[in-house]
């Protein structure tokens, strides 16, 4: 079994079937004059032979990678100006595949993935447009003066590997614009996700019942009185009802009255019989919502 390393031109033409059965006899004069008077001179002057041919496509071996995609695009110019002067739904479109590869020789025919290849690339060309593989496109994008817009890896029928496609861009030929894929569902999914639970949350807590500071029972502090001798200072009682506001105020169950508040409360001086009882004092208030009483001793 032979094997060689061969640049292979897979073409096909677009809507054949149409073709035929919108004008059958004037279809096949038209593919057949196309044969014979583009598309066999033009690949022998590239130095390529056809080795299969189809009813509505052909297949043709090239020693040279550079003369395939050079007479790919001859091909194309041949047939839009073939094209002009026939009316729209009597046209001739091509597909044009190209991929380097090493292929199987039987006799004249050709066979193997690098075949399979430019057949699959064939298809993912535009209609009057042509697509590489990205041997190719390698091979000759410095060598000609080509343009060739990668279209990513392709999964193919019948190819296990995704194969590196590019299109070549003909004069005339402006770059294909990205289509725009929709995300898949899981993303979409997993975006609403976290809008929802903002959602709840926030309806949540505008119905969540809440205690305020004016539903909470009150308590104030005063302050004591020093009935020591040295009770000019004031320090010590000032110290003593400073340290129980600041315990005090670490409840959630009461609302403890600012120290500065409270002392405005007591402007009686206590007598010597009710200084105990006033060391100790504190005054509570009800609670609005409530109406519950905190009872002091």
């Amino acid at each position: 079994m032979d094997r060689k390393l061969a640049a292979i031109l897979a073409a096909d033409v677009v809507g054949y079937s149409t073709l035929m059965e919108r004008d059958e006899a004037g279809t096949f004069e038209r593919l057949s004059a196309g044969r014979k008077e583009l598309f066999e001179p033009e690949i022998a002057r590239h130095h390529g032979q056809i080795f299969k041919l189809m009813g509505d496509g052909m297949l043709a071996e090239f020693g040279s990678v550079v003369d395939a995609v050079e007479c790919a695009v001859s091909l194309q110019r041949g047939l839009a100006e073939r094209n002009a002067a026939v009316p729209e739904d009597q046209r001739i479109r091509v597909r044009i595949g190209i991929n380097l590869g090493e292929v199987i020789v039987e006799g004249e025919d050709r066979y193997g993935e690098g075949v399979n290849v430019a057949a699959r690339l064939q298809q993912l060309a535009d209609p009057g447009g042509i697509c590489v593989s990205a041997k190719v496109a390698r091979e000759v994008e410095k060598k000609l003066a080509f343009g060739f817009e990668p279209l990513g890896e392709q999964k193919v029928k019948n190819i296990a590997e995704p194969v590196q496609a590019f299109r070549v861009i003909l004069e005339g030929q402006a770059p294909r614009q990205p289509a725009r894929s929709s995300p898949p569902r899981w993303v979409l999914a997993a975006a609403a996700v976290p809008v929802f639970i903002l959602v709840l949350a926030g309806t949540v807590w505008q119905f969540w019942p809440t205690a305020t500071v004016s539903d909470m029972p009150r308590i104030a502090v005063l302050p004591f009185d020093d009935m020591s001798a040295g009770a000019d200072q004031g320090y010590l009682s000032d110290a003593v009802a400073e340290g129980i506001i600041t315990e005090l105020s670490r409840s959630k169950t009461y609302a403890v009255i600012a120290r500065n508040s409270s002392s405005g409360t007591a402007t009686s001086p206590p007598t010597p019989g009710r200084s105990e009882m006033n060391s100790a004092s504190t005054t509570c208030s009800k609670a609005a919502s409530r109406r519950s009483e905190t009872g002091c001793k």
